[in-house]
């Protein structure tokens, strides 16, 4: 029998998205609310993450409304708001969120985020029943999205979270731009790439022409600092142009030969509402005691918000709308406290519902760079890193100059 109505009609569905923004942000809000509306669901947008759900509410109505996905960002705008107490904000906000949802006749929230926002929606769910579906969001990578890439035959656990993508290119073209000054000045270039505590962006670097790199899975040592320095002065040598360029996670543990201590470098002592400070600088520190250590011209350069920023790209769109046909399953089933995943490292062509999953919200937590994926010995990535990226990324950001021109000696 032909139904009038479509399976949700009456009900309504709000998105958030709360925490760093990425590129991909807006195509998640897009690729949900399209299969939400074609469920039959209105769609809210709450503004500024769970801030949106506090006093009066903050929320817009996105139901047949246009939507650019492939504008980077977030066109809900976002925050570090956390709905329970915490250090910095001792008050528990959770029954202004609860009163919202009840004022607003909001029957499903879907939060947009990493650990901190997912977290937060998922002990909500269990502590209030609120039904929740979370949505994966961010550029380090880090999510536990048991996302699995066969490498030669191996099955290695990997992450693939849509924001890496985008951010990862980024980070590629703009290594493959600094590549031309280094040469120029046959310098090293120190290359700080963001990632507190995971290095699966810094590697990006590998298709701008990077080589050696530090990542947060490891500490540097006193030990291990002599021989990075060692490392770095022989490829250095070695490359016919002379330069280098390292790139670095912001989240590097670096020896301070002062305070005899290893340590993160902090930007600022401020911590967020989820307690995370703001780190950045390692750099700066690495370039120097390069140049003081081995006599060899060495810079630092920070790519701050350069990864985060832009347009969305084509891998990532894929990704978000292949995930939001994951968030419908979900929905029909009323399945919540879930999260949608890729089930295994596929190129563009190959991301489709069936390669979907979904993993407890409660699970999702962090993953460092999988041990496969970097030699601790030499300091660089290795192949099976190259291959996982190169589903993502499917060709180098970056050229050479290949010309060798004679020797002219003074005539006798």
């Amino acid at each position: 029998m032909k139904s009038e109505h479509k399976l949700f009609k009456g009900k309504t569905l709000a998105i958030l998205s709360g925490g760093g923004d990425t590129p991909a942000i807006n195509s998640s809000i897009e690729s949900v609310r399209n299969r939400a509306s074609m469920l039959g669901y209105k769609v809210y947008g709450i503004r500024n993450g769970w801030k949106g759900l506090l006093g009066e509410g903050d929320i817009v109505d996105l139901t047949h409304q246009p939507y650019d996905g492939w504008y980077g960002g977030t066109a809900l705008r976002s925050s570090r708001t956390n709905p329970f107490p915490s250090k910095k904000n001792p008050e528990n906000r959770v029954p202004q969120i609860l009163e919202n949802l009840k004022r607003y006749k909001i029957d499903v929230l879907v939060t947009i985020g990493g650990d901190d926002t997912n977290g937060a929606a998922k002990r909500l769910y269990e502590t209030e029943g609120i039904p929740v579906i979370g949505f994966p969001k961010t550029i380090d990578n880090d999510l536990r999205t048991q996302t699995m890439h066969n490498f030669k035959g191996e099955n290695i656990e990997a992450v693939l979270c849509p924001g890496f993508p985008s951010a990862a290119q980024a980070i590629a073209e703009f290594t493959g731009k600094l590549k031309t000054t280094a040469e120029s000045h046959s310098r090293i270039m120190v290359l700080e790439v963001m990632g507190r505590d995971a290095g699966w962006l810094t590697g990006s670097a590998l298709f701008g022409g990077a080589d050696m790199a530090l990542v947060p899975e490891f500490e540097m040592t006193k030990e291990r600092k002599d021989f990075f320095f060692e490392s770095v002065k022989e490829t250095y040598m070695r490359s016919p142009k002379k330069m280098l360029i390292i790139p670095v996670s912001e989240g590097v543990r670096w020896y301070d030969e002062k305070s005899g201590k290893v340590d993160v470098v902090y930007a600022s002592s401020e911590v967020d509402e989820y307690g995370h400070p703001r780190f950045g600088g390692i750099s700066g520190i690495i370039a120097s005691e390069i140049s003081q250590k081995l006599g060899i011209d060495a810079r630092a350069q920070i790519t701050g918000y350069y990864a985060r920023s832009g347009n969305c790209n084509n891998y990532d769109r894929r990704l978000t709308t292949t995930l939001a046909d994951k968030v419908v399953d979900l929905l029909l089933r009323e399945e919540y406290g879930q999260m949608p995943t890729i089930s295994k490292i596929v190129p563009h062509q190959e991301l489709e519902e069936f390669n979907t999953s979904s993993v407890d919200m409660g699970a999702i937590g962090n993953k460092p760079l999988s041990m496969q994926y970097y030699d601790v010995n030499k300091f660089r990535f290795t192949e099976a890193y190259h291959d996982f990226l190169g589903n993502v990324l499917d060709k180098k950001y970056y050229q050479d100059f290949d010309y060798d021109f004679p020797i002219v000696l003074p005539k006798k």
